[in-house]
């Protein structure tokens, strides 16, 4: 019996992670991402394999970038049983909702230019509807705990250990018989950290043979979430004394999350001077209702906070902006709100108003919190731009701008590289899920400091497992 991997998306690129395990006649695949950024027109062409014939998909977690072509997996014939976490199931929802809003959005604007220039014909549609995303969601038939071992078959079972990446987010142990011997294949998703504010830390585990491990950031250190704390704490309260408002571009899937619990430890120990604080994200109130639903997968202090009767991410200060009267409204405010909006990198969203509302404004503050690719909006006041162009029109940049780095929801090297050495019977490494100088980068610490060879996955190359 032929046992083999390959990788359609996510090899030697950072987005679009897709993992199609083969044993024998089953085929299970692992997540089924959208490509993000440079890699986008990727999501047009065909899957590498027929969607008709895979049996099983494995959810790691809901992000887009491995959940975001789900709904084209099921148009396309994927018939199957999804398998995921709870709360990945309840957060996949609004996720995959909110993209399919968003990109008709985004057509329906590129459609009436392109009208204009006589090339309609040029615009690709959504990659999917909204009616696309409610079929997928037929399919996402068995919820797991972690540590809740599923067989598949009589040979095949696999089990989701905690990876402290999102709530819910799970790496996934795959358990294959063949003959006297169990072959023991592990499928990272994307790792989080030693240390999280809300959910428990990524769990280390002693076996497994095959680690097929995510490389985002394994070519650098993270700041530690104690120095990250500390300094975003006197960015809030210096921004707040400045007198102007304060607007923090937030990601709407746990970013947005761990500030509000941020401020609610603020507020409960008096460090946060007197404010009002929103919720200015329709999909981060959504996500925030999720967390609520769940607190069984919070670590132990959050856990208690609800054990206790108190909400981690509200308190009397904070308003939740649902709507887009509620949102216009805060624009009314001069001094005292820090407002928290999407897009986390200021492409879209309700951000790009405060912006510019606030962003000329001397005695204003933009707290970034989250990283700022090339070419967006948020990279350019980070760099110091003085000037930015926002709806057509230039806005100058007089606020004052803080950069927090180190609320990632990665692991960063020396994490992946001891939770690769907590694998005591490991045979062999595959690198996935990065950028291609930082996997090389990887492969050679790995060499260095494990003394294990790894190595970098091709897109649709088989890898046998002996």
């Amino acid at each position: 019996m032929d046992i083999y991997v390959q990788s359609f998306g996510a090899a030697k690129t950072v987005t679009g992670s897709c993992h199609l395990l083969t044993v024998g006649k089953l085929k299970i695949l692992i997540d089924c991402g959208v490509f993000q950024g440079e890699d986008e027109d990727k999501n047009y062409e065909g899957f590498g394999f027929n969607p008709k014939d895979i049996d099983y998909l494995i959810v790691t977690h809901a992000h887009l970038d491995h959940i975001g072509r789900i709904p084209v997996l099921v148009r396309q014939g994927f018939r199957g049983k999804i398998i995921t976490t709870a709360p990945t199931r309840s957060i996949a929802r609004i996720m995959l909702l909110d993209a399919a809003k968003v990109m008709e959005e985004e057509y329906r604007v590129q459609y009436k230019k392109a009208l204009r220039r006589g090339e309609p014909e040029k615009v690709k549609p959504p990659l999917f509807d909204e009616d696309d995303v409610y079929d997928a969601m037929e399919y996402f038939k068995i919820q797991l705990d972690y540590h809740q071992p599923l067989e598949l078959t009589e040979n095949i079972t696999i089990t989701f250990k905690n990876s402290g990446h999102i709530l819910g987010a799970a790496y996934v142990q795959i358990d294959i018989k063949t003959g006297n011997e169990t072959k023991t294949l592990i499928f990272s998703g994307d790792l989080g950290r030693k240390q999280r504010l809300i959910i428990p830390p990524l769990e280390f585990q002693s076996h497994g043979h095959y680690i097929f491990t995510e490389s985002t950031y394994g070519n650098r250190k993270h700041k530690s979430l104690k120095e990250t704390l500390v300094e975003f704490k006197q960015a809030v309260i210096d921004a707040i004394n400045r007198g102007g408002n304060v607007l923090i571009p937030t990601f709407a899937l746990e970013r947005a999350q761990e500030i509000l619990y941020t401020l609610r430890h603020m507020y409960d120990r008096k460090e946060l001077p007197r404010c009002q604080v929103f919720l200015d994200s329709p999909l981060a109130i959504s996500a925030t209702k999720i967390f609520l639903q769940y607190p069984e997968y919070f670590n132990k202090a959050t856990r208690k906070m609800v054990q206790e009767g108190k909400n981690p991410f509200i308190f009397p200060w904070v308003k939740f902006t649902p709507t887009v009267e509620e949102s216009k409204t805060i624009n009314n405010i001069e001094s005292g709100a820090i407002i928290l909006a999407g897009s986390g990198m200021c492409t879209g969203g309700r951000i790009k108003h405060h912006l510019k509302h606030n962003l000329w404004r001397p005695e204003s503050s933009v707290i970034f919190v989250g990283y700022q690719a090339k070419g967006t909006l948020g990279r350019a006041i980070v760099d110091g731009a003085k000037k930015v162009k926002i709806y057509g029109e230039e806005i100058a940049v007089k606020a004052k701008v803080y950069t927090i780095n180190g609320f990632s929801s990665h692991a960063d090297q020396p994490v992946l590289l001891e939770w690769l050495d907590s694998f005591k019977d490991k045979r062999q490494i595959f690198i996935v899920h990065g950028e291609p100088e930082i996997m090389k980068v990887f492969r050679e610490v790995i060499k260095e400091k494990l003394g294990a060879k790894a190595h970098i996955v091709e897109k649709g190359e088989r890898l046998f497992i002996n």
